[in-house]
């Protein structure tokens, strides 16, 4: 069974407050410019009136996403696509070449393949192998997704070049940020990690305790 990393956000201020979530955006070999998908949203009312808590859940295991885009060039606050697919995936270990680190997209039907062995992949990354296609007429995203509160979002992706290898790279770091981005809008990932909470699980922790303090500061304890 897979680890979940959980986060407990308590909202300490006089006021109801929205909060969403979104994660690190995964390190992308070949220069691509990368964008990031809120992953959940939810409004929290003062913990002293209402007792309420939030609880955000992500599943550790990996997994390779794609997705019809919206357009060519994802736009900040939009949805970042439509119909899309996912595989769970291993991260390619150095001389391990048993490890599933890689799968093939295709696009007529749009999938992705039951994830093998790929050779060159770099330790601690996935490929995404992407057929010849026509951006420029139906475009695609291709990235990291992450199942989080039981849904799989595509976290991070870059608009997908058609008949190239795409490494990808996840990062177990979790943010929580105060506003309102529905599961799957593109968001300013340098905009709104500025003032917001870090979860960061890349060492070991499970869970994080999230309190958004009265003066708009945050507290976070991380087990």
């Amino acid at each position: 069974m897979s680890t979940l990393l959980t986060v407990n956000v308590t909202n300490n201020s006089p006021y109801q407050q929205s909060f969403y979530f979104f994660q690190q955006p995964a390190i992308y070999a070949g220069g691509y410019s990368v964008y990031s998908n809120s992953l959940w949203a939810s409004p929290l009312g003062p913990s002293a009136t209402t007792g309420g808590q939030l609880t955000f859940m992500a599943n550790v295991q990996f997994f390779a996403g794609v997705q019809q885009a919206v357009s060519l060039v994802p736009q900040v606050g939009q949805a970042s696509g439509y119909a899309s697919a996912s595989q769970p995936i291993n991260l390619a270990t150095t001389g391990q070449q048993t490890t599933n680190d890689g799968t093939a997209m295709s696009v007529s039907p749009l999938g992705l393949t039951v994830p093998t062995y790929m050779s060159g992949v770099q330790p601690g990354a996935f490929r995404i192998v992407t057929p010849a296609y026509n951006p420029s007429v139906t475009p695609y995203n291709a990235g990291s997704a992450t199942q989080a509160n039981g849904l799989i979002v595509l976290s991070s992706f870059v608009v997908a070049p058609p008949n190239q290898n795409i490494d990808c790279q996840p990062i177990l770091k979790y943010y929580v940020a105060v506003g309102q981005y529905t599961p799957g809008t593109v968001m300013n990932f340098s905009q709104s990690s500025v003032g917001s909470a870090l979860c960061d699980f890349t060492g070991g922790f499970t869970s994080a305790r999230v309190i958004y303090n009265a003066d708009g500061t945050w507290s976070v304890q991380s087990s």
